[in-house]
Order: C-alpha cells, then sequence, then structure tokens
C-alpha cells in the first residue's frame, strides 16, 4: 500500500516521505530527519511467534497496553472505514495522568510478508514532556520462523531549552529503556505463556527488593561501624571473641567493610537468585551469634532477632520471585544496523 505525502515541521525539523520504507531507509523518524540533538530511540528484539498473533497483540488496543510499560490505557475513536484510526491513550505519572492523542497514519504489507505500521501521536498538556512525535513499527519475518519486531521514534519535548537538557539525559534515555523492557515483557508473554503483570510484579518486586537489601547492608557497615563505631558493636564482639579493644575495633571495621562490599555486590552482581539464597543461610546463623553473645537484646525493641525474621521472609520472597527469568531491556538491540 502506498501512503500519501506527509509534511511534518515540529519547529525541530521539516521533512517529507512517501511510504514507511522510504522512511526508515532514511533513517526518519515517520515524518521526521534526525534530531540534531538527540537520535531516534530505536528498539529491536526476534519473537518466535507467528506475525498474525504479533500484529494483534501490537495492534489491540486492550492488549498492547497490558505489555506496553509507556501506556496505562489506550482507546480507540469510533472511525469510517476510509479515516485514519483516531485513539487517545493515558499514562499514569505519579499521583497524576497525561492524556493524549494518537494517529494510526498508515499500514504497509510488503512482498516479502513484513508489515510496517506508522503513528502519529501528541499531548495538549503543558505536564507532558512529550509534546508531538511519531513513529512506526516493523514486522519482519525471518527464515528460523521468529520474528524481528522493532520500532523507532521520536518526539519534540516540551518546557523548552530545560525540556531539551532534561529529555536528553534523563527522559528520552528513560523512555527508550522502557520501550525495550516493554517489548522484552511482550517477547516473554507470546513465547512462555506469562502474562504481563506477572512479568512486571516480579520485575518491580525483585528490584525493590534489590535496591532494600543493597540500602540495609551498606547502612549497617557504614554508620555503626566504619563511621561511628558504635560502642555496642565493639561489645558485641568481645561477647562472641576474647580480643582486646583494639582488635575488637579492628574486627568490627573489617565486618564493617565486608558488609560495604556486600551491599555493593547487590547492585552488580546480575544472579540475584545466589545473593537471595545466601542470605537465606547467613541470616539466621547471624541472628543465633547475636543472641548468643547478649541474650538480653530479645527484650529489647527492633532487636536482631525480629529484625533479621523480617530481612530472612524477604529473601526468601525475592528468592522465589526471581525463579523464572526476569524480562530486561538488555535482551534489546538498541542501535540499527548502520547508524
Amino acid at each position: 500500500m502506498e501512503a500519501s505525502y506527509y509534511i511534518i515541521d515540529t519547529g525541530r525539523y521539516k521533512c517529507f516521505w512517501q511510504t514507511e520504507t522510504f522512511a526508515e531507509r532514511k533513517g526518519c523518524c515517520i515524518g521526521g530527519e534526525k534530531d540534531m540533538k538527540n537520535q531516534p530511540i530505536y528498539v529491536e528484539i526476534p519473537i518466535d511467534t507467528n506475525i498474525d498473533t504479533l500484529w494483534e497483540a501490537s495492534q489491540d488496543p486492550v492488549l498492547h497496553a497490558q505489555w506496553d510499560l509507556r501506556f496505562s490505557s489506550i482507546t480507540y475513536v469510533p472511525k469510517k472505514e476510509s479515516e485514519p484510526q483516531l485513539f487517545s491513550y493515558k499514562t499514569k505519572m505519579g499521583f497524576t495522568a497525561v492524556e493524549g492523542w494518537g494517529k494510526s497514519v498508515g499500514s504497509f504489507h510488503a512482498e516479502d510478508g513484513s508489515r510496517t505500521s506508522s503513528l502519529h501521536f501528541g499531548t495538549d498538556q503543558s505536564l507532558s514532556p512529550i509534546r508531538e512525535g511519531k513513529g512506526y513499527w516493523k514486522y519482519q519475518p525471518k527464515h528460523d520462523d521468529t520474528i524481528t519486531f522493532l520500532t523507532q521514534y521520536d518526539y519534540t519535548p516540551g518546557f523548552g531549552r530545560i525540556g531539551d537538557f532534561v529529555d536528553h539525559f534523563i527522559f528520552r534515555p528513560l523512555m527508550g529503556w522502557g520501550t525495550a523492557l516493554s517489548f522484552d515483557v511482550l517477547k516473554k508473554w507470546l513465547e512462555q505463556g506469562e502474562t504481563p503483570t506477572s512479568q512486571y510484579i516480579r520485575f518491580f518486586s525483585h528490584w525493590i527488593l534489590t535496591f532494600f537489601f543493597f540500602f540495609i547492608w551498606m547502612y549497617h557497615g557504614l554508620i555503626p561501624k566504619l563511621i561511628y563505631r558504635h560502642p555496642d558493636e565493639m561489645e558485641m564482639v568481645q561477647a562472641s571473641l576474647p580480643l582486646s579493644n583494639t582488635q575488637s575495633l579492628w574486627a568490627v571495621l573489617i565486618i564493617g567493610m565486608g558488609e560495604v562490599i556486600f551491599g555493593w555486590i547487590w547492585l552488580l552482581y546480575r544472579k540475584k537468585r545466589h545473593l537471595f539464597f545466601l542470605q537465606m543461610i547467613l541470616l539466621p546463623l547471624l541472628t543465633l551469634s547475636a543472641v548468643l553473645a547478649d541474650p538480653r537484646s530479645l527484650v529489647d525493641p527492633f532487636n536482631p532477632f525480629t529484625f533479621n525474621l523480617a530481612l530472612f521472609v524477604l529473601s526468601i520472597v525475592g528468592y522465589f520471585i526471581s525463579a523464572g527469568e526476569l524480562p530486561t531491556a538488555a535482551n534489546c538491540k538498541r542501535k540499527k544496523e548502520g547508524a
């Protein structure tokens, strides 16, 4: 299907195109040349499914909103057969929501079996970091019976020069990451059958626990041990081992450094399930040693037994939610070949 010529002038660029294939070859985000400051967002992933299933999952507004992290809801506007498909979308941002409009500019079914769908989107809300943009999705069948699903889009940021700065360093990388994560969620949904809701619950729970344990180990290593060298820390060591004051101080410092290192391991080590399992072993041992060193601590508020019990339970939760492969933006290709 040949599309009509489209002319786009956002104040940052102006160009025209005739077909989606031409725009893609020229490196445009449908309707515009590459921005001088920012590269268009590009995401690509292979999906082991048939093209009709993938098309439905990405073109049906209800199914699309389930896996795409960028949208909370998408609603099609009733249309006549000859008119372009209009839709509205909503994206929740904290305690507020951004609503916008969209238009399916056209779709193209090529002789090689590939399909392309192009969109024009924007919002009139002053709160939105995006004013207006265009993009396309392409579905390219491969010889190994997979479909290469890719997107490229660009947009005009809001809030003037400040918005340009924030978009370049924060929002645009975040949008690229969110798009890539969403594509991997879609892939696992179609290939493995796990719903997007389940994947996102596991993903965000996993990372909340990761940053929580990073904070716990860093705090307990730095504050009471390395920085303030709290007397209670030395007393616990001396109650467990026959050490002098100087030796106890060095033992506390070494333990503190070990806790700080373990905190950083929580951020850097990729196989977090191993760390959850390790904590399931270490936390009962640490609790037992603390109670044996000072049995009176059992009657203290926020004592080692109740605190470590909470950490132990959270470690079990983390261990089980990490049982399956978590979605990750790293599974997507983020640069176009030859770009």
